[in-house]
This record gives structure tokens, C-alpha cells and sequence, in this order.
């Protein structure tokens, strides 16, 4: 059960109930248009290469993402705050308003949030401090994708709902005719094994610090991972952000992939070719400027949480 003990009244902002309902509602009026499509889909054992990833590779479902947190440090006036109190992390406080009286609400126990998640706290920091400090590499042109389909026959590739725009023999072609330069290993780790000695790193998940940089796509992407693994104390208005340019990020992501999904409506980028490799840059520079903005929230966010001098640790 949280606590409930009267601490001292905090100096924390406070929302008047009306104030956060229509905040929490304006949320998941825009979450509903990224899953009711999903559910949907669902119900008719549908398959989306883009839009479905953000549901099976990262690990909010749907409800998750539709609850909407304030995030650390708010405390959430009115009776409608205190079904809270049976979520995870969330505890009663005393707050004192700006007219010098003391209210009772509803706020994210950071202390508490802390003891269990402070080692995922501190990793997120160090990783996105890590990848912020570096310059933009933009010479993958999207190799990854035909990596993890290298060597395969017709049929056995991750998408094999979709075929291959340049079949078996035409993607093993493009992966030997240009450099491959992943630094990312969630997305290395899906190659096949004859892609493997190709690249020219070698990532794990022991070095990915070392190694994330902020021009690569599937990093990009991963700024929704780490929003949503920091709720509550993580406001969905990041998390949301995040989702959003995810879900951006894979559309180009698949767009300049060995697939051929024009049925779906997108075009493809014919990395194949130079105004190809020239469209994907321009793509991956955008993606990249809007990660570097959001990448930076999330980390304030991050610090203002961080407690200590503790080192991270992966997860």
C-alpha cells in the first residue's frame, strides 16, 4: 500500500482537477489515433510493418500508453486524483498553494520510484548524455534493414509478408557494393550472421554507451523506449513526443529497407541509387534535429530525478 504519512507541505506546482482532466483527455484523444488503427488491425490478425512496431518491439500496449502522467514533481488535485493511489509509484502529499493554504493531492513518490528504477535512471542518463555529446553520423544510408536480410532466401526474411523490391540476389548485391556502418546493437543483433563480419563495428550491449550517436535512426526511435520506461515520473507529454517521432523515424526506416510496401502507400528510398542515398540523408538529418530537441527535455527530465552519484547500469 503507498504511504499516506503527513510530511511537510511540499513547494511543488499543483493542478486544479479541471486543470488535469483536460490534459489527461487531450492525451488520449491523441494516443487514439495511433492505437485505435492498431487494435483494429489486431482484430483481423493484420500485420503493419510500420505502425505495428511501435506495439511489438517497444513494450507499452496500448492502454499503457493512453494513461497519462504528469510526471515527477506535480501534484494532482481533486477526488478524481485519488484512483491514483492504487497505481504504482503514486502517493498522497500535502502541497501549499500560491494563496498560502495547504491542499491534499496526488504526486509521483520519487523516492520511491528511485529506490526501484534508480539504476534505470541513472543508465538513461549516462546513455543519452553519452549520445548527445557527439556528432551525427550520416553515412549508414539504412543498411541495417538489408543486413538483416543478407544471405537469406526468398521467404525468409523478418517482413516476409513483403517482398523484396530487388529479390534475394539484388539485396545481397547492394550490401556488398556499400560500407555498412550500424553503431546501433539492438538493430545489429538482427543480421544475419553472414552480415555480420561486414560491419564495420561490432557492437554489444556492453559498449552501446560508448557507441550510441544521435544520427542513427534506431537511436532516434529508442527515445520513446526510455521515456516509457521511466512513467510515471516520466511526463507523457515526453512519451508521447517520442512515439511520435518513433513512429516517423520507422516509416523512413522501412521506406529505405529492401521492401517493396507500396501497397501500404510508401514510396520507396532507393538507397540503391545516389539521389536515393541523398534522400535518405536529408531524411535522417531531420529526424536527428528533432531527436537532439527531445533528446535534451528527456534528459533534464532525467536529471531532475537523478539522486546521488551512482553509476549506471545496463538494463
Amino acid at each position: 500500500m503507498p504511504s499516506t504519512a503527513r510530511l511537510q507541505p511540499a513547494q511543488l506546482p499543483a493542478l486544479p482537477e479541471h486543470g488535469w482532466l483536460a490534459e489527461q483527455a487531450a492525451h488520449q484523444a491523441l494516443v487514439a489515433e495511433w492505437t485505435a488503427p492498431r487494435l483494429d488491425r489486431a482484430s483481423r490478425g493484420e500485420k503493419h510493418p510500420v505502425e505495428d512496431f511501435l506495439f511489438t518491439y517497444y513494450s507499452l500496449r496500448p492502454g499503457q500508453l493512453a494513461r497519462w502522467h504528469p510526471g515527477a514533481g506535480v501534484v494532482l488535485l481533486g477526488d478524481a486524483a485519488t484512483e491514483r493511489l492504487d497505481w504504482r509509484w503514486y502517493v498522497e502529499r500535502d502541497v501549499r498553494l500560491d494563496d498560502g493554504t495547504t491542499a491534499r493531492g496526488v504526486t509521483v513518490d520519487v523516492e520511491g520510484f528511485l529506490a526501484d528504477r534508480g539504476a534505470t535512471t541513472d543508465f538513461v542518463t549516462a546513455l543519452l548524455s553519452a549520445t548527445a555529446s557527439r556528432p551525427a553520423q550520416l553515412g549508414c544510408f539504412g543498411l541495417h534493414e538489408w543486413a538483416m536480410a543478407y544471405g537469406l532466401a526468398e521467404g525468409e526474411q523478418r517482413h516476409e509478408d513483403w517482398p523484396l523490391r530487388l529479390g534475394a540476389a539484388g539485396t545481397d548485391a547492394v550490401v556488398e557494393a556499400h560500407p555498412v556502418r550500424c553503431s546501433h546493437f539492438d538493430a545489429f543483433r538482427f543480421f544475419t550472421p553472414s552480415a555480420r563480419p561486414l560491419n564495420s563495428l561490432q557492437p554489444s550491449r556492453a559498449d552501446q554507451i560508448m557507441l550510441e550517436q544521435p544520427g542513427c535512426l534506431h537511436a532516434t526511435m529508442d527515445l520513446y523506449k526510455w521515456t516509457s520506461k521511466l512513467l510515471p515520473a516520466m511526463p507523457s507529454s515526453l512519451v508521447a513526443a517520442g512515439f511520435a517521432l518513433a513512429r516517423d523515424a520507422r516509416e523512413v526506416d522501412m521506406r529505405a529497407s529492401p521492401y517493396d510496401l507500396r501497397q501500404l502507400g510508401l514510396e520507396p528510398i532507393r538507397i540503391e541509387e545516389p539521389a536515393g542515398r541523398v534522400e535518405y540523408v536529408q531524411a535522417q538529418r531531420a529526424l536527428a534535429d528533432r531527436g537532439r530537441v527531445l533528446r535534451a527535455d528527456v534528459l533534464d527530465a532525467c536529471r531532475s530525478l537523478t539522486r546521488g552519484d551512482r553509476t549506471g547500469s545496463a538494463l
